[in-house]
C-alpha cells in the first residue's frame, strides 16, 4: 500500500507528481469518459460540457446508504453556485453559520463564519448526500453531459495506458466511436485505476475506523453547527440534517473492537457508553443501519497519465475532521476540466501539483488536530483577544488561520506556514498533550 504519511509530503514525492505529469501525451480533450457519479465526476462532466466537449459519464446507482461529508465547508458555496444549484441544495439542507468543537468537559470552542475576514461565504450547508449527489449529477446531465446508470469496464493495454472494453463501448451505443480521448477515474475510494495501474500511493499513519449513523433525539449545542467532539477514545461529529443527526465514531479500530464484533454492536455501545456522548444528553435512537470506514487517509502519488487521469477521492481523500474531503473534489474536478481543455503536459502537471498540494496542506492540519496542538491554539487565541496586544495579533492571525478551515485559504503557503508555527511555538506554555485526541 505505500509508506505511511507523517504528516506533509516529502519535497521528493511532491516534485514526482509533476516529473509523471510531462511525461504524459499532449492532447486536448475531445471525447471524455468519467468513471463515478459522485461530486467529483459530476463537476468534471458540467464542466467539460459546458466547455462543448463530448463526455459520457458513468453513473451507477449502487451508491451507499449514507455517505462521509454531509458537512460542508463554505468554501463549497462558490461551486454550489457555479453549478446553478445553490437554492435547491438550501431547499433539502441545514443552514450551517459555524463549527464548535467540545474538549473533554472544557469550555467549548465555538466559531462563526460571518466573524472570518476574507472568506468567500459566511456560510455553508448539512445536507443529505444522496440529495446533493443528485442534483450535481443533474446539472451535469442539464450541460450536455451524457449519464450512462451502469459501471464501465476498464482494460489495462500498456505499462501506463487503459481503455474502454468492447463490451463497454457497445453498451454506450458508439456514443465514444472508437473510444474516448481520456478515461477519467471518479470512483471515489474504489480506485479503480490506481488498482489497475498499480499506482504509488501513500496511506495516513492513524489506523482508525469511523461508525457512522443517523440518530433521532441527539442534542447540539450550537443550532446548525457541525459538532466535533473529544472522546475517551477518538472523537465524534454531530452534523445536524433536517429531521435527524448523523454522529459518527472515528477511534482506534482496536478500541472499537472492545466494544463487540459487528459495527451496530460497535457503535451502539459507544453511544451508551462513554461518557462525554452521554453528556449530550437527550435520547437518541439510531434510525438508519450504521456505516463503517477504514483507511481513509489515502493520497495516490500520481494523477495523470496517458490519457487517463484521476479526481476526487480516487486521487486523494483526508480524515473526516474538517469537513474537507468534497471541496477537495470540486476545486479539483474544475482544475482538471481546465487542464483537459489546454491539453499541454504544464497543465496537467499543474492540475496535479494543485491536488498533492491541497491534500497535503490538510495532511498537517489533521496532524495537528490529532496531536492536540491545534485545539490548544484556538484556546490561546480566544484568551488572548482579552488583552491589547493579543487583539492586535489577532487582526493579523484571523486574516490568515480561519480561511485555511473555511478552505479559502488552504493554498496559500504563508496560511499553511503560520499555521505550523504557531502549533509549534504559539501554545503559551499550554500542554497540547490535554486536548490530544487518544
Amino acid at each position: 500500500m505505500g509508506v505511511a504519511i507523517t504528516g506533509a509530503l516529502p519535497a521528493a514525492d511532491r516534485r514526482a507528481g509533476r516529473f509523471l505529469s510531462v511525461r504524459a501525451t499532449a492532447r486536448k480533450a475531445s471525447c471524455v469518459a468519467v468513471i463515478g457519479g459522485g461530486p467529483a465526476g459530476a463537476m468534471l462532466a458540467y464542466e467539460l460540457a459546458r466547455a462543448g466537449i463530448t463526455v459520457g459519464l458513468f453513473a451507477p446507482a449502487n451508491r451507499p446508504p449514507l455517505l462521509v461529508g454531509e458537512s460542508l465547508v463554505p468554501a463549497v458555496v462558490p461551486f454550489l453556485q457555479r453549478l446553478g444549484i445553490e437554492e435547491e441544495v438550501a431547499s433539502f439542507s441545514v443552514f450551517k453559520p459555524g463549527a464548535t468543537f467540545t474538549l473533554r468537559g472544557q469550555d467549548p470552542l465555538v466559531f462563526q463564519f460571518k466573524e472570518f475576514k476574507r472568506i468567500q461565504s459566511p456560510y455553508a450547508y448539512n445536507c443529505p448526500r444522496d440529495k446533493l449527489d443528485a442534483s450535481i449529477l443533474r446539472a451535469a446531465e442539464r450541460a450536455g453531459a451524457r449519464v450512462f446508470p451502469f459501471m464501465a469496464k476498464v482494460e489495462r493495454c500498456g505499462d501506463d495506458r487503459v481503455r474502454l472494453s468492447a463490451a463497454t463501448l457497445r453498451e454506450t451505443d458508439g456514443f465514444f466511436g472508437d473510444g474516448p480521448d481520456w478515461i477519467i477515474d471518479a470512483t471515489g475510494r474504489r480506485r479503480l485505476l490506481s488498482n489497475l495501474l498499480e499506482l504509488p500511493a501513500r496511506a495516513g499513519p492513524r489506523r482508525d475506523a469511523a461508525l457512522f449513523a443517523h440518530l433521532e433525539g441527539m442534542p447540539v449545542l450550537s443550532p446548525g453547527h457541525t459538532h466535533s467532539d473529544l472522546l475517551t477514545h477518538g472523537w465524534c461529529w454531530r452534523i445536524p440534517l433536517p429531521g435527524r443527526t448523523s454522529l459518527g465514531f472515528v477511534a482506534p479500530e482496536a478500541a472499537l473492537a472492545r466494544h463487540g464484533s459487528t459495527p451496530e454492536e460497535q457503535y451502539d455501545r459507544c453511544l451508551r457508553e462513554d461518557p462525554h456522548v452521554r453528556a449530550f444528553g437527550g435520547e437518541p435512537r439510531r434510525l438508519t443501519p450504521v456505516m463503517r470506514y477504514t483507511n481513509y487517509q489515502m493520497l495516490t502519488l500520481r494523477g495523470v497519465g496517458e490519457g487517463w487521469a484521476l479526481v476526487g477521492d480516487a486521487f486523494g481523500f483526508v480524515d473526516p475532521v474538517f469537513s474537507s474531503g468534497l471541496m477537495i473534489s470540486l476545486d479539483g474536478a474544475v482544475a482538471l476540466a481546465k487542464a483537459l481543455r489546454e491539453g499541454t503536459p504544464r497543465a496537467l502537471a499543474a492540475y496535479e501539483q494543485r491536488v498533492l498540494r491541497h491534500v497535503d496542506a490538510w495532511h498537517r492540519a489533521i496532524e495537528r488536530f490529532y496531536d492536540g496542538r491545534l485545539l490548544t491554539l484556538f484556546q490561546v487565541g480566544i484568551e488572548a483577544r482579552k488583552r491589547v496586544i493579543g487583539r492586535l495579533l489577532n487582526m493579523h492571525f484571523s486574516r490568515h488561520l480561519p480561511q485555511l478551515f473555511t478552505g479559502d485559504a488552504t493554498l496559500r503557503r504563508y496560511s499553511s506556514w503560520l499555521l505550523q508555527f504557531m502549533c509549534k511555538h504559539g501554545l503559551g506554555g499550554k500542554d497540547p498533550d490535554v486536548l490530544r485526541v487518544r
